[in-house]
């Protein structure tokens, strides 16, 4: 039993993805009551199977997982990212496949009976390209009524983005449906790469991630040998960003935001260079964060804490002296 708010995760299940379920889980302060999948850094059926298999290395099957959208709302799946995150999304690594089987509910029919279930108390957290978000909007438009809030890990609001010169992968994945989510009568707590860069984990994180004493935390270390070696290119050392255990970790509150202000984000989904940008209105915020009357979108751009730390003392606990 918890006192947290029950937590939708809706997630594309890769490297980043599986640190961050892995802190969730070994986390009080997260209550998670369903998870959703969608095409992103695999497509939506391979993020189930590797979520699953992650919950049974904790022992948490009876958590509901569901298939959503393949494609995003306009065009088809353009395969993953198999040069990130491996060709099976987790770097290759082999995790005994798990006895639970997904829901059978998709993705956004299990939102949507969450949000009923728990009604104004429900937390979501994306960590993928946000077409089940977009088509529970679709199907339920009094969703963002129903639910507490919801927090984004994507976009880019001063900084370059990483798939295009503007774009952040999981905006990118589907525009459409980013701009759907972004413009929606709820509050957004969007997490973008201007900050989520700042966040590392390196090989000596990773070496207490293989020696701690829980089976998906030493998992989740197996997955970063490649990603590391990914990000030489991006920080000159063996490194990864933690993109999505910072999402998870400013929802929970373990990690806090100290500059993040209220403002208006567009959504380019065009059909030019601009396509998949976060348009951020950063004007008036040199001295300091600056709420714009109506915007419902926080955008996170400084935290008190680093993730990695956090993330490592609570998946390995605290490092031997």
């Amino acid at each position: 039993m918890t006192d947290a708010a029950p937590l939708y995760v809706d997630c594309d299940t890769g490297i980043d993805d599986a640190l961050a379920l892995a802190y969730l889980l070994a986390s009080p302060e997260a209550d998670v009551v369903g998870i959703g999948t969608v095409s992103g850094n695999t497509s939506a059926t391979v993020a189930a199977d590797n979520t699953l298999a992650l919950l049974a290395l904790a022992g948490r099957e009876d958590i509901p997982v569901s298939v959503g959208a393949t494609d995003p709302l306009r065009g088809t799946f353009g395969g993953g990212a198999p040069e990130v995150h491996g060709e099976n999304g987790i770097g290759g690594v082999d995790l005994e496949p798990a006895t639970a089987s997904p829901d059978p509910r998709d993705a956004v029919e299990l939102l949507l009976d969450l949000a009923r279930a728990h009604p104004g108390e429900l937390r979501i957290l994306a960590i993928g390209p946000l077409t089940n978000l977009a088509l529970a909007l679709e199907r339920e438009p009094g969703l963002p009524a129903m639910v507490r809030d919801v927090v984004v890990m994507g976009g880019a609001a001063l900084e370059p983005g990483n798939v295009t010169a503007v774009a952040e992968a999981n905006i990118a994945n589907d525009p459409e449906a980013a701009a759907a989510v972004l413009s929606a009568d709820w509050d957004v707590t969007l997490v973008p790469l201007d900050v989520t860069m700042e966040h590392t984990l390196d090989e000596l994180g990773r070496r207490r991630l293989l020696e701690a004493p829980e089976a998906i935390a030493r998992a989740v270390g197996e997955t970063l040998e490649a990603y590391l070696d990914r990000y030489l290119q991006v920080y000159g050392y063996r490194a990864c960003a933690l993109h999505d255990p910072l999402a998870a970790a400013l929802l929970v509150g373990t990690v806090q935001a100290t500059r993040a202000p209220r403002v208006p984000v567009v959504v380019d989904a065009g059909d030019g260079p601009g396509r998949g940008q976060t348009i951020v209105d950063m004007r008036d915020q040199r001295r300091g964060p600056v709420d714009v009357p109506g915007a419902r979108c926080r955008v996170v751009l400084e935290t008190d804490l680093q993730v990695g730390p956090v993330l490592l003392d609570r998946l390995a606990g605290p490092p031997v002296a």
